[in-house]
């Protein structure tokens, strides 16, 4: 039996150690967060206002004319819940001139130039409240590359890309997350009646349990299939981790000298202190 089972409470204390950690280090004392209403991102949020303190966290709303209501609705109720600072900066007028530029772009072109242009709001945001950026993305969208490169993905720091969609559920329901968002559908509310698991094709419960057979455990493809899984989903996860690759590294760099960045020049951060 395949056993996504965490710790809630340690999980916390380990997470708001090192929202708290990684950003006082850098000699920062707040956060920025792009709170959209759905259940990754008030995970986040709750996780920094923990760690942080209500007044040292922005919560940043950025709808689209055509975002649902009951994300706004639904990222306030968070807001009045924990007390804390908030905007709402609406991105209409940002991304409508370059959608008009082609009368056939995508809705997938949409959501990416949706999800780049919040990101451009938050980090605006995150120089005017002097505070780091919180990531949102959870460990099952990283692997299978469900989210915008320099979009959604793009942050300071991540608390919660270790933590699978089922073991998010899991902890925000330990930090009383209201049941209203730990329960609907998924969904990036990039257009209207967008879901995730109705783009993907399956279910976060049934690609949880694949995706830590393949990553935590480092079960063969064999001996996916010998769990009961499909063989064509399998495979089919497979390429998309192996696809996405890209998304999960920073750019590399082509070396021509003895000490190149992410190559040879490995330090940390803190290096010199």
């Amino acid at each position: 039996m395949i056993d996504l089972t965490i710790n809630t409470e340690v999980a916390a204390q380990i997470l708001t150690g090192f929202i708290k950690s990684e950003i006082t280090r850098v000699g920062y004392s707040r956060a920025v967060i792009a709170l959209s209403g759905g259940l990754d991102s008030a995970l986040s949020f709750a996780l920094a206002v923990k760690a942080l303190g209500a007044e040292n966290v922005l919560a940043v709303r950025m709808p689209y004319k055509s975002s649902s209501p009951d994300s706004l609705e639904h990222a306030q109720s968070l807001i009045d819940q924990f007390k804390v600072p908030s905007e709402t900066v609406e991105i209409t007028d940002m991304v409508e001139p370059l959608f008009a530029r082609d009368p056939q772009i995508s809705k997938q072109r949409k959501g990416n130039i949706m999800a780049r242009s919040r990101m451009i709001v938050l980090y605006d945001q995150s120089e005017i409240f002097k505070g780091l950026a919180i990531g949102t993305s959870n460990k099952t969208e990283i692997l299978l590359g469900y989210s915008t490169i320099w979009g959604d993905m793009a942050s300071a720091l991540n608390p919660i890309g270790d933590l699978y969609k089922t073991q998010v559920r899991q902890l925000a329901r330990a930090l009383d997350i209201p049941a209203p968002i730990i329960d609907k559908a998924p969904s990036a509310d990039l257009w209207a009646g967008q879901t995730d698991e109705g783009e993907l094709g399956f279910t976060y419960d049934e690609v949880d349990k694949l995706l830590f057979l393949l990553v935590d455990q480092r079960f063969s493809l064999q001996e996916c299939i010998e769990e009961g899984f499909d063989e064509n989903f399998v495979k089919s996860v497979l390429a998309r981790i192996q696809r996405n690759q890209f998304k999960r590294m920073m750019p590399p760099i082509a070396k021509l000298s003895n000490r190149t960045v992410g190559y040879d020049f490995l330090y940390l951060r803190d290096w010199g202190t």
